[in-house]
């Protein structure tokens, strides 16, 4: 298994969670997702402002080998995206926990968080 940081939360659906910053959470891909799409030429981002449902199709990351959705681990209101992504996708493959960050979020509900699964969690459910 990729790395898989201890301080994040996550998806069995491979994206990760950062922590609450005055009620904003950073949203990303794992590196277990990167590496399994391959060299990314191309990231859709949802608009700032956009209002996100839970498990809601969000954006999308696509690769030489495949195109694949990102849903969103929250709900709330997109409060940043990553703009470097649009000029260099590749960021993603690079340092899919640091510079690769797709978009933040202004939670709607904190308590939506206790619902994903800590590092060990997620390492258990990408290898079943």
């Amino acid at each position: 298994m990729s790395e898989v940081p201890n301080e994040l939360k996550y998806c069995s659906s491979h994206e990760w969670v950062s922590g609450v910053d005055d009620g904003v959470v950073t949203i990303g891909i794992t590196d277990h997702a990167q590496d399994q799409l391959g060299d990314l030429v191309f990231v859709e981002l949802p608009e700032v402002g956009q209002a996100l449902e839970l498990k809601s199709e969000c954006a999308v990351v696509e690769s030489v080998k495949a195109a694949s959705d990102v849903y969103s681990p929250v709900s709330g209101e997109v409060a940043e995206i990553n703009e470097a992504l649009m000029d260099s996708p590749e960021l993603v493959n690079d340092d899919p926990y640091g510079d690769g960050w797709l978009f933040k979020v202004r939670l709607a509900d904190e308590s939506e968080l206790d619902n994903l699964l800590d590092a060990d969690g997620y390492r258990a459910a990408a290898d079943a």
